[in-house]
């Protein structure tokens, strides 16, 4: 999978070895000789990407990059590649949600093989926001009447009720549903209670009316 590496690490000739290496493999690199460095130039692109970071650097540390970057809600995938590995380190960057933890020196097939995995990971999770971006914005095409009637649908109540609820007759919710189940693209009510989930305008566990 092509994908764009990011490379943190105060080391000089191994930020060059790390991208001779990556870009022989076929990866685009961009490489930074600190943590301020990357996120003066944070990566904002649709390209599948990761960050190759060490652990010990000067100014910000890499965990408390790892930190910034889960605060600005940044979805990149984490490596860590470090020659000063401890437990407690490790812990604390694998359970926020690290992607690997690599002491060096690290062979090629367990680099790339991280990579991989990370960049596969970022792919998918940006399909799936790439897929909630679609539903905003098919649900931002809905009049006010209609989000009501969605929000009424997705809840599990029936055309009387809502009716009921809103004043007005069960033809009008009938042709109401119908334009909300148009617009949204669904062919069912599972559908359309799935996106709502997904949006987390409900709760998947919670028990309908």
């Amino acid at each position: 999978m092509p994908g764009l590496v990011h490379v943190v690490d105060d080391d000089a000739s191994f930020r060059t070895a790390i991208e001779r290496r990556l870009r022989l493999a076929g990866y685009d690199v961009a490489t930074y000789s600190s943590a301020e460095e990357l996120l003066e130039r944070l990566p904002r692109g649709e390209q599948p990407a990761c960050l190759l970071l060490d652990v010990k650097i000067p100014g910000l540390s890499g965990p408390d990059l790892q930190s910034r970057l889960i605060e600005i809600g940044s979805t990149l995938p984490v490596i860590f590649v470090t020659g000063y590995a401890d437990t407690a380190t490790t812990v604390r960057t694998i359970k926020a949600g690290a992607e690997d933890f690599l002491t060096k020196p690290v062979s090629s097939e367990q680099l790339i093989n991280a990579i991989e995995r990370a960049l596969a990971r970022h792919n998918a999770a940006q399909g799936q926001r790439n897929k909630l971006s679609a539903f905003r914005a098919l649900l931002s095409l809905l009049t006010p009447r209609e989000r009501q009637v969605f929000d009424l649908i997705v809840r599990g109540k029936i055309n009387k009720q809502i009716a009921h609820e809103l004043g007005t007759t069960e033809r009008t919710i009938k042709a109401h549903r119908h334009q909300v189940m148009e617009k949204m693209r669904v062919h069912s009510f599972a559908e359309l209670v799935s996106i709502a989930e997904r949006l987390g305008l409900i709760d998947a566990n919670a028990p309908k009316d």
